[in-house]
């Protein structure tokens, strides 16, 4: 079944369940080509934590067909560049290559992800490689405050735990419960194809119609729906600090926000660039440019199938650290009471209108929009789409959803060189 979407994105879903969705952009040279799978660190048992980033790693070691080189090599030979991540509630393998070479990149790609072997061998390897990258982010104290951070918000809940895993847990996985895990989560009606560039929708369909047929799926299957959206997580407000050697405070302050489909995103994303989206934020305003107290300081906003995250980053000198917490809820306060003005709301409009256009501005970026959309929205925002939404914000909307986000209870997550320094004030 073929359907045609918005402009020059085709959509086609086959008899197994498995969703084909290409953008054709003949001016380019190149096509980004990706696979999807509906599977993140959230979908994880407690034994199993970090199991999905585990096969990210082990998808690459080998099929029946090539060997981890043989993969590797066989894309690079033609200038081309593979690679793959995991989220908390999808995985993406994707690949770069010439327009001529993009026949090779599918069947390459297909065989990863459909065919891997992971073989015990293969396991212990990428075990040892695994460990280091946990004991790596460790040694990163920016990255371990906001693994941190997701904790102090959402508690024990699966969104709150690290995607790699931790130590205990990847130290205990068998190659048996591995697999398992590949076998049930990796299906055909669970995983979506994306591809943007010079191409030609019905050759990819036909070459991924026949790479899939070499896998072992089943001949029928329905689309898997969206991720349910179930309750919102309830907010868990406490401090968490993490005792480390550094030279500088890693502080995150923050709270849940609202869900991924939820029509106030676009109000979320002017507010975040006007508090704290860049250097003429308020938080940057505020707290580097008039008083050099912090070189990074920004907010952030994720969103979940149900529930979100707002926070504010700031690393700064361990003994400014009381000062810098202060005025970023001195300033928290202010906007949540309606303080943003109408140039800084509009200035925040500005800022999200032009992310978003300047982020699709080459192949991957398509191609991930492509995966998203039918991924985490169902639905397929033209550029066009995108900027009216985001036309549409009015100034009583940011304020209101300022008000509702920002006079919740904040959690705090620190990682610095404090060992019994209480934080509890500024989540007071």
């Amino acid at each position: 079944m073929s359907d045609p979407l918005k402009g020059t994105v085709r959509r086609t879903v086959l008899p197994n369940g498995l969703r084909v969705l290409t953008e054709a952009i003949p001016a380019m040279r190149s096509v980004s080509f990706g696979i999807w799978a509906r599977v993140g660190s959230r979908d994880e048992t407690a034994p199993l934590a970090g199991g999905s980033h585990f096969l990210e790693h082990l998808l690459y070691k080998g099929t029946a067909r090539r060997t981890a080189l043989e993969i590797s090599a066989a894309l690079e030979a033609v200038g081309g560049e593979t690679n793959a991540f995991t989220t908390k509630e999808h995985t993406c393998y994707y690949a770069r290559v010439l327009d001529q070479d993009l026949p090779l990149a599918i069947d390459v790609m297909c065989d990863v992800v459909t065919g891997s072997l992971l073989d015990d061998e293969d396991v212990e390897t990428e075990r040892g490689v695994i460990l280091e990258e946990i004991a790596m982010n460790d040694d990163e104290p920016a990255d371990l405050a906001h693994d941190l951070f997701y904790r102090a918000v959402l508690g024990d809940h699966p969104l709150g735990r690290p995607i790699s895993g931790s130590v205990e847990s990847i130290s205990a996985m068998t190659r048996d419960q591995l697999l398992g895990f590949y076998r049930r989560r990796y299906t055909a009606p669970q995983l979506v194809v994306t591809a943007a560039g010079n191409l030609e929708h019905s050759a990819v369909v036909a070459a991924v119609r026949e790479a899939f047929a070499r896998g072992r799926f089943a001949a029928d299957g329905t689309p898997a729906p969206l991720r349910p959206a179930g309750k919102p997580t309830p907010a868990a407000s406490q401090s968490l600090v993490r005792g480390k050697d550094t030279e500088q405070a890693n502080l995150l302050l923050g709270c849940p926000a609202p869900a991924r489909l939820d029509e106030r995103r676009f109000a979320i994303g002017v507010l975040n660039n006007a508090l704290g989206g860049g250097m003429s934020s308020r938080l940057f305003q505020e707290i580097r440019e008039r008083r050099g107290l912090a070189y990074s300081v920004y907010s952030h906003t994720s969103q979940y199938a149900d529930t979100g995250l707002f926070g504010v980053y700031a690393g700064c000198a361990p003994g400014k650290a009381d000062e810098v917490l202060s005025l970023a809820r001195e300033q928290l306060a202010a906007v949540a009471s309606g303080a943003l003005t109408d140039g800084e709301i509009e200035r925040g409009k500005g800022m999200l209108k032009g992310s978003l256009v300047l982020g699709m501005e080459d192949t991957g970026s398509r191609m991930s929009q492509l995966g998203k959309g039918e991924l985490l929205y169902g639905d397929l925002l033209s550029v066009d789409e995108l900027l009216a939404k985001v036309h549409a914000v009015t100034v009583d909307e940011v304020h209101s959803i300022a008000s509702e986000l920002l006079n919740q209870p904040m959690s705090l997550a620190v990682v610095g060189p404090f060992s019994d320094h209480d934080f509890a004030p500024a989540i007071s």
